[in-house]
Protein backbone atom coordinates (compact mmCIF):
# COMPACT_ATOMS: atom_id res chain seq x y z
CA UNK A 1 0.00 0.00 0.00
CA UNK A 2 1.49 3.60 -1.05
CA UNK A 3 0.45 6.37 1.45
CA UNK A 4 1.65 9.47 -0.22
CA UNK A 5 3.02 12.32 1.49
CA UNK A 6 -0.08 14.59 1.72
CA UNK A 7 -2.30 11.99 2.97
CA UNK A 8 0.26 11.05 5.47
CA UNK A 9 0.12 14.82 6.59
CA UNK A 10 -3.29 14.74 6.71
CA UNK A 11 -3.53 11.30 8.65
CA UNK A 12 -0.73 13.22 11.23
CA UNK A 13 -2.45 16.66 11.15
CA UNK A 14 -5.95 14.87 12.87
CA UNK A 15 -4.29 12.96 14.93
CA UNK A 16 -2.48 15.85 16.64
CA UNK A 17 -5.42 17.51 16.57
CA UNK A 18 -7.78 15.24 18.45
CA UNK A 19 -4.84 14.20 21.10
CA UNK A 20 -5.52 13.60 23.66
CA UNK A 21 -8.67 11.62 21.91
CA UNK A 22 -7.37 8.69 18.49
CA UNK A 23 -8.55 9.73 15.83
CA UNK A 24 -10.55 8.15 13.41
CA UNK A 25 -11.08 8.75 9.45
CA UNK A 26 -11.31 6.81 5.90
CA UNK A 27 -8.20 6.09 3.68
CA UNK A 28 -10.00 6.04 -0.58
CA UNK A 29 -7.37 3.62 -2.18
CA UNK A 30 -7.32 2.91 -5.56
CA UNK A 31 -4.84 0.11 -6.98
CA UNK A 32 -3.41 0.03 -3.57
CA UNK A 33 -2.39 3.73 -3.33
CA UNK A 34 -4.24 5.96 -1.24
CA UNK A 35 -5.82 9.33 -3.00
CA UNK A 36 -7.26 10.86 -0.22
CA UNK A 37 -8.18 10.86 3.91
CA UNK A 38 -11.50 11.67 5.09
CA UNK A 39 -11.41 12.85 8.93
CA UNK A 40 -14.13 11.50 10.48
CA UNK A 41 -15.14 12.18 14.53
CA UNK A 42 -14.51 9.46 17.29
CA UNK A 43 -17.97 9.10 18.78
CA UNK A 44 -16.22 7.42 21.82
CA UNK A 45 -13.99 10.46 22.61
CA UNK A 46 -11.80 7.91 23.89
CA UNK A 47 -7.72 7.61 24.14
CA UNK A 48 -8.39 3.66 24.02
CA UNK A 49 -10.98 3.61 21.36
CA UNK A 50 -12.66 4.90 18.58
CA UNK A 51 -16.07 4.72 16.89
CA UNK A 52 -16.25 6.22 13.72
CA UNK A 53 -18.55 8.05 12.41
CA UNK A 54 -18.64 10.63 9.35
CA UNK A 55 -20.79 13.62 8.36
CA UNK A 56 -21.06 12.26 4.75
CA UNK A 57 -23.01 9.16 4.83
CA UNK A 58 -22.05 8.64 1.08
CA UNK A 59 -18.44 8.24 2.18
CA UNK A 60 -19.70 4.24 2.87
CA UNK A 61 -20.52 4.04 -1.07
CA UNK A 62 -17.10 5.05 -2.25
CA UNK A 63 -16.30 1.68 -2.95
CA UNK A 64 -19.19 1.84 -5.52
CA UNK A 65 -17.31 4.16 -7.70
CA UNK A 66 -13.82 1.76 -7.13
CA UNK A 67 -12.16 2.86 -3.91
CA UNK A 68 -11.16 0.61 -1.38
CA UNK A 69 -11.78 1.89 1.83
CA UNK A 70 -9.18 1.32 4.64
CA UNK A 71 -9.96 2.60 8.45
CA UNK A 72 -7.82 4.94 9.98
CA UNK A 73 -7.23 5.74 13.59
CA UNK A 74 -4.44 6.70 16.13
CA UNK A 75 -2.20 5.87 19.12
CA UNK A 76 -1.48 8.49 21.06
CA UNK A 77 1.87 6.67 22.75
CA UNK A 78 1.33 2.67 22.37
CA UNK A 79 3.24 1.17 18.97
CA UNK A 80 0.82 1.43 16.15
CA UNK A 81 -0.45 -2.31 16.30
CA UNK A 82 -3.71 -3.27 16.95
CA UNK A 83 -4.86 -3.44 20.53
CA UNK A 84 -6.69 -6.35 21.82
CA UNK A 85 -9.81 -3.63 21.88
CA UNK A 86 -8.71 -2.68 17.87
CA UNK A 87 -9.15 -6.83 17.35
CA UNK A 88 -12.49 -7.75 19.38
CA UNK A 89 -14.05 -4.32 17.90
CA UNK A 90 -13.33 -4.98 14.55
CA UNK A 91 -16.70 -5.58 12.92
CA UNK A 92 -17.15 -4.14 9.29
CA UNK A 93 -13.68 -3.71 8.96
CA UNK A 94 -12.33 -7.18 9.39
CA UNK A 95 -10.10 -8.63 6.27
CA UNK A 96 -9.88 -4.27 5.20
CA UNK A 97 -6.70 -2.51 5.22
CA UNK A 98 -6.41 -0.82 8.68
CA UNK A 99 -4.00 1.64 9.89
CA UNK A 100 -2.87 3.22 12.80
CA UNK A 101 -0.17 6.18 13.80
CA UNK A 102 1.50 6.50 16.61
CA UNK A 103 1.44 9.97 17.81
CA UNK A 104 4.28 10.23 20.07
CA UNK A 105 6.83 9.06 17.02
CA UNK A 106 4.66 9.89 13.44
CA UNK A 107 5.22 5.84 13.19
CA UNK A 108 2.33 4.51 10.47
CA UNK A 109 2.06 0.63 9.90
CA UNK A 110 -0.89 -0.83 8.36
CA UNK A 111 -2.70 -4.44 9.03
CA UNK A 112 -5.51 -6.40 8.51
CA UNK A 113 -7.43 -8.49 11.12
CA UNK A 114 -9.44 -11.57 10.37
CA UNK A 115 -10.81 -13.96 12.88
CA UNK A 116 -8.91 -12.51 15.24
CA UNK A 117 -5.46 -12.63 13.19
CA UNK A 118 -3.51 -9.98 12.60
CA UNK A 119 -1.43 -9.65 9.58
CA UNK A 120 0.77 -7.04 8.58
CA UNK A 121 0.80 -4.82 4.80
CA UNK A 122 3.33 -3.11 4.04
CA UNK A 123 3.57 0.35 3.36
CA UNK A 124 5.44 2.69 0.84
Amino acid sequence: MVIPAVVRAALVAHAEAEAPNEACGLVLLRDGTAERYVPGQNGAASPYRFELELDDPELWFAEDDGYELAVFHSHLSSPPRPSRTDVENIGLWEGKPYLILTVRTGELAAFTIEGGRISDLALT
